[in-house]
């Protein structure tokens, strides 16, 4: 059984945590959290759960990195979420220092970890702790299009009137408004979607996934907790059951798609080794342009990230 470290306890980290003990198949789940009560506490209410909802998964939380040694898998949250107004570029600076400083704390105790960054700019942030970790590109990788995707497919299943769970579709690009939708990789049951919605409201549904994130800032005042955190989790489950579930994630391309040393979305194969392949998709030229220009965004934040000399 495995050991999965969630470093963050806000609301995110605590939901991807929750997430995680339910789905029972690691022995050891490890909240920390600059306030080490924060964590302490509600890694201890998640254990008390425990016996209400059936699951063994252990919970403990604090704010010292040594709870975190030998971890399999640590899932990065921490960071200053987005608040009305501000776009996720604004939150380079602050949350670069944050992330490049847990990932420098993670490895004093755990050598060859499976990293998992959810924090936000999210592509830059990923990048940043794979440069901050020294680890091999296949194991360091960001949650965005498994949220980007299931904010589209719920959308979808309102529109249709069906489950989202008929749903299939695919993301590609960077977290946020430069994402590259592929409606012609959407499926229900199998059927296209564009036999079931008509393009100017699949075009519109597109428009509200782009922007889905800062919809929930201005209604909440804060960013989005439960789907990001549940889809964070499920990329973990992946790894941990070594199911090769076939995800879009944020990873180090590194000649595939024409693109070279940058982090953005992609479809990928997820097992026990982390990335175990980046899967090409034989996009059209307009797709292509998308892609290209999605990825020239996600490279000038890089660019500002490496202006900062973190890591």
């Amino acid at each position: 059984m495995s050991k999965v470290t969630v470093v963050g306890a806000g609301n995110v980290g605590a939901t991807c945590a929750n997430v995680l003990a339910h789905a029972d198949v690691c022995k050891e789940v490890v909240l920390i959290d600059i306030n080490g009560n924060l964590a302490k506490g509600k890694a201890l209410d998640i254990w008390q759960q425990a016996p209400v909802d059936g699951y063994s998964t252990r919970l403990s939380g604090g704010d010292d990195y040594a709870l975190t040694a030998n971890s399999d898998i640590v899932i990065i949250t921490a960071g200053v979420p987005r608040k009305p107004g501000m776009s996720r570029d604004d939150l380079i600076s602050t949350n670069a220092k944050i992330v490049v400083g847990v990932t420098q704390n993670i490895l004093k105790y755990t050598k060859n970890p499976i990293i998992i960054v959810v924090s936000n700019p999210l592509d830059v942030m990923t990048y940043a702790a794979w440069k901050a970790s020294g680890l091999n590109d296949k194991r360091v990788f960001g949650m965005a299009g498994i949220l980007d995707t299931a904010r589209y497919r719920a959308f979808l299943a309102e529109e249709i009137g069906c489950s989202p769970k008929d749903i299939q579709a695919m993301l590609m690009g960077g977290h946020g408004d430069t994402m590259v939708p592929l409606p012609r990789y959407t499926t229900v049951s199998g059927i296209p979607v564009t036999e079931l919605v008509k393009k100017e409201k699949l075009d519109a549904i597109i428009e509200r996934t782009k922007f889905g994130g800062g919809e929930l800032v201005n209604l909440m005042g804060t960013s989005a907790w439960y789907a990001p955190g549940a889809a964070a989790a499920q990329m973990a489950i992946s790894i941990l059951r070594d199911e090769n579930r076939i995800y879009p994630c944020c990873v180090r391309l590194n000649g595939q798609y024409k693109i070279k040393d940058i982090f953005v979305g992609a479809p990928v194969k997820l097992g026990k080794k982390g990335v175990q392949e980046i899967i090409k998709l034989r996009l059209k030229k307009d797709e292509t342009e998308l892609l290209n220009n999605s990825a020239a965004a996600v490279k000038e934040v890089m660019d500002a990230f490496d202006g900062m000399n973190l890591s």
